[in-house]
């Protein structure tokens, strides 16, 4: 009998999940993320100098960042569906390149319609979306047991970028001007992303629809259509990013107003987004031990209560601390979404109908940024605007309510025959994984 003991064993599917080749394609992920996610937070820093160079008001000021925001929206759908047809190497190259030549053109725009076209379609419908909710959905693939922290440390990629970029942004502008701090924006992008988008070449694991660490398989009732749930996700998105927009957008021009200053604003803007990052592997815990639906609950309501204390708040300390409880509250907000989406939807249209939620999300920041801006024109004031952030969040709250009842005393039914789901459980309290 021949001695086979020293062959090695063959790796199956399930070894490939949780596992240390999985956590490296999440670090890679996170890397494209991070540097990808300038596409969001550059003309944030810049609205000052573009408000002044082309000659426009506040809200036209804040309509890169609205395109740049829409583009992502429309370009997460694409680039969700690419990941699922062709994986995610391709997008992930396509947005290297359109990051670079977005970036290029946006330093050469001879008007302000040439800096929008640059934004919203090379910047953001084929550059940052392909860095976003695509890293999202392709690293769930590879993850089932710590699949909630996985896919926010994904998320994570956006915040890291929030909080690196606005001072080095910040000071390339100071010191050699916007447009040339463009060309290097661009340089980077294309130079960094492109090694890393060829190591995620390799197809994943095969999984089955909606899994949870384990815990509670379904019993198959239903209780509402699957377009009946996507639609609560797009429109919950919605509401909880308009609210999200309005500090993130504004506040270094609400620095500005206050004579506090734009480096001051920026460093706010900066430590939001550091604690975001720390929020959203908090939440990204929590969402793998209570639930993703009792994680968005938790968030949104720390963050409506963080909206609020913007009001009194005018001073350096007082924004500084406020920035920071906003950063640390709503950073796991968006990432629960997808998590919730894998769990009910089939692992095949992850790409897509993550995209689709996710696009909603950067939708609703399109808008709050937009809305933020028209408030100020209106009133001179973001006073307003922070209560109207506070009222969108409220509507929010009702939504997540409203899942947390329906999902909390029935689960879904797979929405692939003879497909396995299991979902966490969202009406108790759970204990910690096994």
């Amino acid at each position: 009998m021949d001695d086979v003991s020293h062959v090695p064993k063959e790796e199956t599917q399930s070894d490939k999940l949780d596992s240390s080749y999985a956590w490296c394609r999440l670090a890679a992920s996170l890397v494209i993320g991070t540097v990808g996610g300038i596409g969001m937070w550059s003309s944030v820093v810049l609205i000052p100098e573009i408000q002044g160079h082309f000659g426009v008001d506040r809200s036209d000021a804040s309509l890169p960042y609205t395109v740049a925001m829409i583009g992502i929206m429309v370009g997460n759908v694409v680039m969700g569906r690419m990941v699922d047809k062709f994986g995610v190497v391709v997008p992930t190259l396509i947005s290297a390149l359109c990051l670079g030549l977005g970036f290029t053109g946006a330093a050469f725009s001879s008007n302000f319609w040439q800096f929008l076209f640059c934004q919203g379609l090379l910047i953001g419908a084929f550059g940052t979306s392909g860095t976003f909710g695509p890293m999202i959905a392709s690293v769930s693939h590879w993850f089932v047991r710590r699949r909630g922290i996985a896919m926010s440390l994904a998320a994570s990629g956006s915040y890291v970028a929030g909080t690196i970029w606005p001072p080095f942004v910040h000071y390339l502008s100071e010191n050699l001007g916007w447009r040339d701090t463009h060309l290097i924006i661009g340089g980077i992008c294309f130079l960094i992303m492109v090694p890393f988008a060829l190591f995620l070449r390799g197809e994943a694991p095969s999984q089955t629809t909606g899994t949870m660490g384990g815990q509670n398989k379904s019993s198959g009732v239903s209780i509402m259509s699957p377009s009946l749930l996507q639609t609560l996700l797009i429109v919950a998105g919605i509401t909880c990013c308009v609210a999200m927009a309005m500090p993130q957008v504004h506040i270094v021009a609400h620095c500005v107003d206050l004579n506090i200053g734009a480096k001051r604003g920026a460093e706010m803007l900066s430590i939001m987004f550091g604690l975001g990052v720390v929020s959203r592997i908090i939440f990204g815990f929590l969402t793998d031990w209570v639930g993703a639906a009792w994680a968005l609950f938790i968030g949104s309501s720390l963050q409506a209560f963080s909206l609020l204390l913007y009001l009194p708040a005018d001073g350096v300390i007082s924004l500084y601390i406020v920035s920071a409880m906003f950063g640390l509250f709503q950073g796991g907000i968006v990432p629960a979404y997808a998590v919730l989406v894998r769990e009910y939807f089939p692992a095949s249209q992850a790409g897509i109908r993550v995209g689709i939620v996710l696009s909603a999300t950067i939708g609703g920041m399109a808008l709050g940024g937009w809305l933020s801006g028209e408030i100020y024109d209106w009133t001179l004031s973001y006073q307003a605007a922070f209560l109207n952030g506070f009222v969108w969040n409220l509507i929010n709250l009702i939504i997540i309510c409203f899942l947390l009842w329906r999902i909390g005393h029935k689960t879904l039914k797979p929405l692939i025959k003879k497909e396995p789901i299991m979902t966490p459980a969202l009406g108790r309290w759970p204990g910690p994984l096994s």
